[in-house]
């Protein structure tokens, strides 16, 4: 698979966001209900969501340019995202259409932020290798979230070929991050994967260290955990009145590839991103939580200090 190779000039991009794309329905409740419980949602919100789709468009919020490829049914939920997309300027060639229905995620927000989940995928199938052109689009970093490893892994290899970076957003432990895990540059992955992965997040940091050159675990409000060869190091977060953790991540990961396409340092990096994944919960939905570049500028300004989690690196 070529990355941009053809004589004919491609189009350049600054992130390339591969993966997943739902349509979300959220709903702000007072608790998660209980069996056979009926409840009045204090307020709802449709929106598109999916991490790589989210992350696109954070890109595009920050001022880069960015392009989305995944899949999006030929529905109402489909189009609604898909012009969501269009709307935030997000390159959208390489979404592919179709007749099964758009992934769908039904979202309970408490009022503390903490949330439940449930996805409906139906007959959605992943998309094969050949169902994406890549060929027109030369992008300087992609952002790969594992949901369609049959697309991922040859652009991944075909990526490193090429020398571009590489970032897996490892949201959980499921056959596409695993098939990812050792072809990227950049391994960040939530404190629920490192458990699920290694069992606690001290070995899964030395584990996963291993695999890829550079990785990256997120605590949420514990800030994050980081190595790169013998180097280890940590972040707090960003200090934030929180509305809704969902798409905390997706803003991460999105920030994170837009500050290696901007070339930063490696703890400015981690900063962007983490300012970026802080601002996201103070909103209730995931996509409507995505900060301005103003906003998210204006925070990540204020720097951060290279704390040292005692409980995890100690």
């Amino acid at each position: 698979m070529d990355i941009g190779l053809l004589p004919a000039k491609p189009k350049e991009v600054d992130v390339l966001c591969v993966g997943h794309a739902s349509y979300d329905l959220v709903f702000s409740v007072p608790h998660h209900p209980d069996s056979d419980e009926k409840m009045l949602a204090d307020a709802f919100i449709g929106c598109g969501g999916g991490p790589a789709a989210n992350a696109a468009v954070l890109v595009s919020k920050l001022g880069l340019s960015s392009a989305f490829a995944g899949y999006l049914g030929s529905d109402l939920y489909g189009d609604k995202h898909l012009q969501e997309l269009v709307d935030y300027n997000v390159i959208v060639n390489c979404v592919v259409r179709g007749s099964v229905p758009t992934p769908l995620s039904t979202v309970l927000v408490k009022p503390d932020g903490k949330r439940a989940l449930i996805n409906y995928k139906g007959d959605t199938k992943q998309l094969p290798e050949a169902a994406v052109n890549f060929v027109p689009i030369k992008p300087k970093v992609i952002l790969l979230d594992g949901h369609e490893p049959m697309i991922s892994v040859p652009l991944a290899k075909a990526a490193k070929a090429q020398g571009i970076p590489t970032i897996l957003d490892a949201g959980s432990v499921h056959d596409g991050t695993l098939a990812l895990m050792e072809l990227v540059d950049y391994l960040v992955c939530s404190e629920k994967f490192a458990q699920q992965y290694a069992g606690d997040v001290k070995k899964a940091l030395s584990v996963m260290a291993g695999l890829s050159a550079n990785v990256v675990i997120t605590l949420g409000e514990k800030g994050l955990i980081w190595q790169r060869g013998n180097q280890q190091g940590s972040l707090p977060a960003y200090v934030v009145s929180v509305v809704d953790t969902t798409g905390a991540g997706d803003a991460f990961h999105g920030a994170f590839a837009a500050a290696l396409a901007l070339d930063m340092d490696w703890l400015d990096s981690l900063r962007y991103a983490s300012a970026a994944g802080a601002l996201c919960c103070g909103k209730a939905g995931a996509r409507l939580g995505l900060p301005t570049k103003q906003a998210h500028w204006d925070l990540f300004k204020t720097g951060l200090d290279d704390l040292k989690p005692a409980e995890y690196l100690s």
